[in-house]
Parts: C-alpha cells; sequence; structure tokens
C-alpha cells in the first residue's frame, strides 16, 4: 500500500511535504495521511480525486479514501446556548489567524451571544427552543415532554445552507435528534465537560466533586446519536485537589474545555482525523 501510494505521487511529480502511517494490530486496517504540496501537481484537485480512485480501487474493495484541498477554506458554524467561554476562545483564534477557519454563522437557542458574535462581523442567528420540560436530565436544557421539531429544522436549514465542513457545538446545551447526527456524521463536533466516559450525563463537574476525583477533563468528539459516547478526537486534563470547591473546578475545567475543543477543531479542518468505527486515528 505505502508502495502503490507513493509511486503515484511520484508519477505525478507530486512533493510529499508530511507523510504518516499506521496499523492497527487488532483489526489490521492500515492507516495513512499524506500531505503533498499542490503546486507541485500538474493539475487541479478534481483530476487528481479522479486518477487517484484507480489507485483507490486497487487496494481493495473496502478502501476509505479522500482528498482535502487546503485551498479551500474550511467553513464553520458554531451551535451555542449561554455559556461563551469556548465561543469567545474560537472567534479570538479566528480574528488572530491562529485557527484558518471561516466562521460563516453562529447560531444560539438563546440570544445572550449575539453581541459578542457580530462584534466580529459573524451573523448571529436566535432560534428559541420550548424550555417546557425542565432539564434534559444530562445538564442540557429541555427534556422529555418538549418538541422542538421545528426549531431543529430551522437550525438545519440554517447551517446546511453554508455546507460546513464542521459544525461546532461549542456549549450547546441541546441533544441533536439521530436524524442530524446522521446528516451530519463527522462533521458535527461537540465539546463535553467530562473527561469521557466517566461522568457522562448530569452535571459532570458535580460528580467529580462527589468523588473526590483529583483530575477533571474535557472530550472533544464527533457527535452520533449515543449520547456523549462518538468517536473521540481530543481529550485533557487539569489537576485539582480537596480544597477545591465545586465552582474552582468548574473554572479550571473551562479553561481545558476552551483548549481542547480547539485542538480537536483545529485537527478536523486540517483533515487529520481518521474515523474507523468508534475510534479515530489523528495523524
Amino acid at each position: 500500500m505505502v508502495s502503490r501510494i507513493s509511486s503515484f505521487l511520484a508519477e505525478i511529480g507530486g512533493w510529499i511535504v508530511e507523510a504518516a502511517y499506521h496499523t492497527d494490530p487488532d483489526t489490521g486496517w492500515f492507516f495513512t495521511r499524506q500531505a503533498v504540496r499542490a503546486e507541485s501537481v500538474p493539475f487541479d484537485v478534481d483530476e487528481l480525486r479522479a486518477r487517484f480512485a484507480g489507485v483507490a480501487r486497487s487496494l481493495g474493495e473496502e478502501t476509505d479514501w479522500s482528498v482535502a484541498d487546503t485551498g479551500e477554506r474550511r467553513r464553520v458554524v458554531i451551535l451555542v446556548s449561554k455559556d461563551g467561554h469556548c465561543l469567545y476562545d474560537l472567534l479570538g483564534r479566528v480574528a488572530s489567524g491562529e485557527l484558518d477557519a471561516d466562521v460563516r454563522a453562529v447560531i444560539g437557542n438563546h440570544d445572550v451571544l449575539a453581541d459578542i458574535t457580530r462584534a466580529h462581523g459573524i451573523p448571529f442567528h436566535h432560534v428559541p427552543f420550548d424550555r417546557d420540560g425542565g432539564d434534559s436530565g444530562d445538564g442540557r436544557e429541555g427534556g422529555e415532554g418538549t418538541d422542538n421539531t421545528a426549531a431543529f429544522a430551522e437550525i438545519a436549514k440554517l447551517v446546511d445552507e453554508h455546507d460546513p465542513h464542521a459544525v461546532v457545538l461549542a456549549r450547546f446545551m441541546r441533544i441533536l435528534p439521530p436524524e442530524l447526527c446522521e446528516a451530519w456524521a463527522g462533521r458535527a463536533i461537540n465539546i463535553h465537560h467530562s473527561f469521557l466516559p466517566s461522568f457522562i450525563g448530569a452535571r459532570p463537574y458535580h460528580q467529580a466533586y462527589a468523588r473526590g476525583v483529583k483530575l477533571v477533563g474535557a472530550t472533544c468528539h464527533y457527535v452520533t446519536a449515543d449520547l456523549d459516547a462518538g468517536p473521540i478526537i481530543e481529550q485533557d486534563v487539569i489537576r485539582v485537589d480537596h480544597r477545591d470547591t465545586v465552582s474552582d473546578m468548574v473554572r479550571k475545567g473551562r479553561d481545558i474545555e476552551k483548549v481542547t475543543l480547539a485542538r480537536g477543531l483545529r485537527w478536523h479542518l486540517e483533515s487529520r482525523v481518521l474515523v474507523h468505527g468508534n475510534r479515530t486515528v489523528v495523524f
């Protein structure tokens, strides 16, 4: 496989600037990512895809592959509720040029983050949700008895008109319906305020405090219909001790949430994340 791919790239004059490989000994699957200078290839990305399709077929029927063009700036739509720390961080990274992404819109089920979004020159859309039913039981707003089909349909319309490379749930405290999980599979990215699989569900920092943990963390993962159980892209932790209150844990945890989401989103936008089943390989 390595020989076939590298020979193809050499034959077209492709200048490989980065190459990564991994073989999973349990499944026998082989993974690779090749970064090639675009100007070294004597034709456009569509022809590159067409030519490489023949190589992929020769590698086997189960071969899963893609060609990403860095000349196409990555489009992002962000979903939010009330907590703004992850949104502030992402907007700051984009504004400073640290994160090369085109944030097309921010959509919130509350409007408290509208001003900061528009201050960055980005459209904000407020899509209110039915609050009847109270807490969902996992720390998210709304629960059984609520019918927000129309609200999610409006969000889907707003998101899909941008055809984003990533739909970021930046502490969006709503559970995506299965049909949106399927439609945005491999693009919807969530930041969960816990080091999954520990403390899934309601108020994870309160659970961590009650358990007396010495580390709290955050998990950036792809969204699936199984709550907080999608393929994990990135995780990180910060140390806490017996002196820390729940509020201290929340404050420290927010710092970890921001950097974990930013790293995971960057790797996704750079096409560094390969998903296989419920696991990821991050090159």
